[in-house]
C-alpha cells in the first residue's frame, strides 16, 4: 500500500480511520446545533431531522470545495516539519489527531457546544510550537494564515450575536407581540406549516453551510495526514504532469521580469529576492529526468517552491510596490501562480468521500446532549419559533459568507451565540442563564490553549517514543 512496510500501511490506515473518527464526532457534536431548533419546535421528528441533517451535510462537503481544506493545510508548513524518519512525522499526525479525538469527546460528554473547529486548529498550532520549541526553527507556524483564521473564529460568534439580536428587533417591530411566532413551543403540538416550513428550509441551510466549511478541516486534517505519511503520492496532485507545469512558470517569468525592483521598498525587496529565489529552483527541478522528478524529495521541493511563489507574490500586492498593470497581475495570477497551485491545492475524490459519509453518519447519532443544551439551558425560556428560525438564519449566512472567503467558522458557537442573542432581544440579558453561558464561555476560551498545549505535548511525547 503506497510503497509503505505492513507495519506502517497499517498504522496509516489508523491515522485515516481517527481522522475519519474526528469527522465522524464533529458531526454529532457541530451538526446537533442544526438540528435543535427544528426539534424544538416540533417542526421534525428527531429522527428525521437528524437523518436529513446528515445527507445534507455530506451534500455539503461534496459540494463546498477546498477553500477552507487549502487554509488549514497552509497552517503548517509542513515542509518544514516532515523529514526522512517517517515515525517521526507519524507521531505529528497523532498528536494531532489524538487531541482534536479526546477534547472533541470531553465537551461533548458534559453537553458542552464546544468548537471543533478551534480544537482542531489548536491541535495544528500546538504540534508546530512544540516543533518549534524542540528544533529552534522560527518558521513552524503560519502565523499569517493563523491570524486570519484566529479572527474569523473570535468575530464569527460577535456577528451571530448582534445581527440575531438585530433580527429579533425587526420582526417585533413589523409583527404584534401575540404573534404565534413569538409563544414558547408547544410540546403536544406542532406549529403552523408556515413556520415549520421557514424552521425546516433555515435548519437545511445550517447543515449545508456546516458541511461545507467544517467538513473541509477533516479534508484538511486527512491531508496533513496523507502529505506526513505519504509524501511521494500525495505532495503533488498525482493527475497532473509535469511537462504542464512548464508554460505556467514561463508565465511567471515573464510576468515577474516586468516588475521594476527599483520601485520596491523595505520587506518587498526581501520577498521578491525569495520569489525569484524559489523560480530558479524550480527551473531546475523541472529539467530534471522523469526518473529523477518522480522522487519523493523532488516534489517535496515543487510543493514548497510553488507555494513560496504564491505567497512572496500575495505579500508584494500587499506592499503596493509592484508596478505591473492590472492586466498583468491578472496574467500572473492565473495563467502563471494559479495554474502551478494546481499541483498543490488539491484533494482526492476518496477522501472527501470519506468525510463526508463519516460526518453524515456523525450527525445522525449522538446528537441529543448538544439539542438539549440549545433547546433548554442557554435562556431561562424554552426557544420560540422566532428565535429558532433567527438564530438558524444568521448561522446559515455567517457560515455562508465565511465559506466564500475560505475562512473556517465554528458552527457550534456562531448558531449558539445567535440563540443567545435572540434570548436577549426578547428579555434582556437577563433570559440567560449564566450557568450555561460561563460554561461556553469557559469552554470557548479553553479549547485554543488547551489543546495547543496537549497537542504540543504528546508531538514532544512521540518524537521522543519514535
Amino acid at each position: 500500500m503506497f510503497g509503505l512496510t505492513t507495519g506502517l500501511a497499517i498504522l496509516l490506515v489508523v491515522c485515516i480511520l481517527c481522522a475519519c473518527l474526528f469527522e465522524f464526532i464533529n458531526g454529532f457534536h457541530d451538526t446537533a446545533n442544526a438540528v435543535a431548533t427544528v426539534i424544538y419546535t416540533k417542526s421534525l421528528k428527531p429522527t428525521t431531522a437528524v437523518i436529513w441533517s446528515g445527507i445534507v451535510n455530506s451534500l455539503g462537503v461534496f459540494f463546498g470545495g477546498i477553500g477552507v481544506t487549502l487554509g488549514i493545510v497552509s497552517l503548517l508548513p509542513i515542509e518544514t516539519l516532515i523529514d526522512d524518519n517517517i515515525y517521526h512525522n507519524l507521531g505529528m499526525v497523532m498528536a494531532l489527531l489524538f487531541t482534536a479525538i479526546i477534547w472533541n469527546l470531553a465537551t461533548w460528554y458534559v453537553g458542552i457546544p464546544c468548537s471543533s473547529s478551534h480544537t482542531l486548529i489548536g491541535s495544528i498550532l500546538g504540534v508546530g510550537l512544540g516543533y518549534s520549541i524542540m528544533y529552534d526553527k522560527a518558521d513552524a507556524v503560519n502565523w499569517t494564515k493563523a491570524g486570519e483564521i484566529g479572527t474569523a473564529l473570535l468575530v464569527s460568534p460577535l456577528v451571530g450575536f448582534s445581527i440575531a439580536i438585530i433580527l429579533m428587533f425587526i420582526l417585533r417591530r413589523l409583527l404584534t407581540k401575540k404573534s404565534v411566532i413569538f409563544k414558547e413551543t408547544d410540546p403536544e403540538q406542532k406549529p403552523p406549516f408556515w413556520i415549520r416550513f421557514i424552521l425546516i428550509a433555515t435548519s437545511t441551510l445550517v447543515s449545508f453551510f456546516h458541511g461545507s466549511n467544517d467538513g473541509q478541516k477533516g479534508i484538511g486534517l486527512m491531508m496533513l495526514i496523507l502529505i506526513a505519511i505519504v509524501p511521494g503520492y500525495f505532495a503533488l496532485n498525482s493527475e497532473k504532469d509535469i511537462k504542464d507545469l512548464k508554460p505556467a512558470l514561463v508565465t511567471v517569468h515573464t510576468m515577474v521580469d516586468k516588475i521594476d525592483q527599483k520601485e520596491l521598498k523595505g520587506n518587498d525587496t526581501v520577498e521578491f529576492k525569495k520569489m525569484m529565489a524559489s523560480i530558479s529552483k524550480l527551473d531546475t527541478l523541472v529539467a530534471k529526468t522523469p526518473e529523477q522528478q518522480a522522487e519523493t524529495k523532488s516534489k517535496f521541493g515543487y510543493r514548497k517552491h510553488i507555494l513560496v511563489i504564491g505567497k512572496c507574490y500575495d505579500n508584494l500586492l500587499k506592499g503596493g510596490h509592484v508596478n505591473l498593470s492590472l492586466e498583468n497581475q491578472k496574467i500572473l495570477k492565473k495563467e502563471g501562480i494559479g495554474k502551478m497551485k494546481s499541483f498543490t491545492d488539491f484533494a482526492p475524490g476518496w477522501v472527501i468521500a470519506l468525510i463526508s459519509i463519516s460526518l453524515g453518519l456523525g450527525t445522525m447519532i449522538g446528537w441529543k446532549r448538544i439539542v438539549v443544551t440549545i433547546g433548554e439551558k442557554i435562556g431561562k425560556q424554552n426557544i420560540t419559533y422566532a428565535q429558532g428560525a433567527s438564530a438558524q438564519l444568521v448561522a446559515a449566512t455567517t457560515i455562508a459568507l465565511a465559506g466564500a472567503y475560505n475562512l473556517p467558522v465554528s458552527t457550534t458557537h456562531v448558531l449558539s451565540s445567535g440563540v443567545a442573542g435572540s434570548m436577549v432581544a426578547s428579555k434582556g440579558v437577563k433570559n440567560l442563564q449564566s450557568k450555561t453561558i460561563r460554561n461556553i464561555l469557559i469552554a470557548w476560551v479553553l479549547t485554543l490553549p488547551v489543546c495547543m498545549t496537549m497537542a504540543g505535548l504528546l508531538f514532544w511525547i512521540f518524537r521522543m517514543i519514535f
